[in-house]
């Protein structure tokens, strides 16, 4: 069991800097009498009632005023953290913010340590760990899918998905105590068969949702690089696809010598487009070094556009190029508006990659190659998302090894109850999702990534 603090904590729960408000947020025991020290209501009849907002002013120790303000007294249990929680809305800026802090550290409230207040709300039963997380992944979220994502588990879907999959781990070991506990109603060649089809659907659930890859996308963005010989059009389809001229494009080859990326959103993922040099043999020192940066960007990247010349023939390079094409490549056929030397029809007896015929000087195709971009690196929201906090991805990792270990066990006509073992195991894993055994150094790790007022 974990110790709760009912000391009253302070801070400030807006950015520092100049704005219209700036707000400073107590909860603890002593935050009505703290703010009925500091506030004085415009309205001397005005009580002091939970869950509605006060016009007045904040006063220093003499009774002059520090600021004209709104204040909000939120009694538990009906706030945040499930504490009596007090909010002060001063006028935006460093000073009028901080000397009402300074007065409420004065009156006997503590500076709150990074997501003391989720913490106590997660401490005092409001929200599970994987919701308070979800509170801090909704903040630094990078694009509207990220924001869904963090919605979705602010909401308690990672909560449900655990529930729902633990609960079903519960009925496979009933199932498989209840054939060592009596055997005689219980078939164990029957039970075993049942009990290696439930933990093989269990297990393709888990998987599903630990695709690591698609939650780093979501949660730091997507990379895509444009590669290819040059004069191919690379710049070009950059400056198609942002919709602005923001690289250079000229006949003279080699006119990029380095990786220029900019940001554009697809499907509500953030993703950086980098045009690069184009991939020849070169003598310029200069060059050279953005040839190798751009063939570093290529195999970092989550998505490869090789471009080739439509009104060219392939050469040796191109050729290299499209035979070492993996599933990440999209082949754009640019200048599909000149005569065709090189077609799409010769290309697809070399690669199975995906091949679009566009034209990035009259947009032909960019619509299209817009919307494979999006497929591509928007995740699938249909079923609920995947984990997207790395900490989730182990844990279920973790719980899908302990259930192979337990299904391959039953396979292997290992006693039913040896497989016991590993299902509770994955329970425990799966447990430690939502907080319910996680120790304190992992709430303590968890909350310190938050920042400051939240």
């Amino acid at each position: 069991m974990f110790e709760i603090h009912n000391d009253t904590i302070a801070a400030l729960a807006t950015p520092v800097g100049v704005g219209g408000i700036a707000i400073v947020r107590l909860s603890g025991g002593e935050a009505e009498d703290i703010l009925q020290k500091l506030f004085i209501p415009a309205k001397s009849r005005e009580c002091f009632a939970s869950h509605e907002l006060m016009y007045g002013r904040c006063v220093d120790a003499d009774g002059g005023t520090l600021d004209e303000v709104m204040a909000v007294l939120m009694r538990a249990p009906r706030s945040y953290t499930r504490e009596d929680v007090a909010e002060i809305h001063c006028h935006g800026g460093g000073v009028s913010a901080g000397a009402v802090l300074s007065r409420c550290l004065a009156l006997g409230a503590r500076m709150a340590q990074p997501g003391e207040f989720t913490k106590r709300a997660f401490l005092n039963g409001r929200i599970d760990l994987s919701r308070a997380e979800a509170v801090m992944q909704l903040i630094g979220a990078q694009g509207e899918a990220a924001a869904r994502a963090s919605v979705r588990q602010l909401e308690g879907g990672v909560s449900a998905f655990v529930k729902g999959v633990s609960e079903k781990l519960t009925g496979v070991l009933a199932l498989l105590e209840a054939s060592t506990d009596f055997p005689e109603e219980v078939e164990e060649e029957v039970a075993s068969e049942q009990v290696v089809l439930d933990l093989r659907a269990i297990l393709s659930e888990l998987r599903a949702k630990c695709d690591e890859r698609g939650a780093r996308v979501l949660r730091e963005g997507a990379s895509i690089v444009l590669a290819g010989r040059p004069n191919v059009g690379k710049s070009s389809l950059m400056n198609a696809l942002l919709n602005q001229e923001r690289a250079i494009v000229t006949a003279i080859p080699g006119t990029t010598r380095d990786v220029l990326t900019e940001r554009i959103s697809l499907g509500g993922v953030v993703a950086e487009l980098s045009d690069t040099a184009g991939q020849r043999d070169t003598s310029d020192p200069i060059e050279k070094l953005g040839v190798e940066r751009a063939q570093r960007a290529a195999e970092r990247a989550d998505v490869v556009l090789i471009v080739l010349d439509a009104a060219e023939a392939l050469d040796a390079g191109d050729a290299e190029l499209v035979k070492n094409a993996d599933d990440r490549a999209v082949i754009c056929l640019n200048k599909s508006d000149l005569k065709p030397v090189l077609t799409a029809q010769a290309l697809k007896d070399m690669t199975g990659a995906k091949i679009l015929e566009i034209s990035a000087r009259t947009g032909e195709g960019i619509a299209a190659l817009v919307d494979e971009l999006t497929r591509r690196v928007a995740p699938d929201e249909e079923g609920g998302g995947v984990l997207t906090v790395q900490r989730h991805i182990e844990l279920a990792k973790s719980a899908a090894d302990s259930l192979e270990l337990a299904a391959r066990a039953v396979e292997e006509g290992l006693p039913l109850d040896t497989a016991a073992i590993d299902l509770r195991l994955a329970l425990a894993s799966l447990a430690e999702i939502t907080g319910e055994n996680a120790t304190e150094a992992v709430i303590d790790r968890v909350f310190s990534d938050f920042c400051v007022g939240k």
